[in-house]
């Protein structure tokens, strides 16, 4: 039986962020694609604000979006 690699850093958190929130991750990655800034803490506001995530979430969405940019 061989174990899967445990994923580690800010994507650790996107099984949670889907359940809570009941999207995908893609749609995230879509609304931050849309944003007019690509500063993080901008973004992680948006997110909070518009969207009522919670801080940690946010977070981690927007270190992966802003790692693949």
């Amino acid at each position: 039986m061989t174990e899967s690699p445990k994923v580690k850093g800010p994507a650790s958190y996107f099984p949670s962020i889907e359940k809570t929130y009941a999207k995908p991750i893609a749609h995230w990655m879509e609304i931050l694609q849309g944003a007019d800034s690509r500063k993080h803490m901008a973004l992680v506001s948006k997110l909070k604000t518009e969207h009522q995530m919670g801080h940690g979430h946010a977070n981690a969405l927007v270190a992966v979006f802003l790692a693949k940019a």
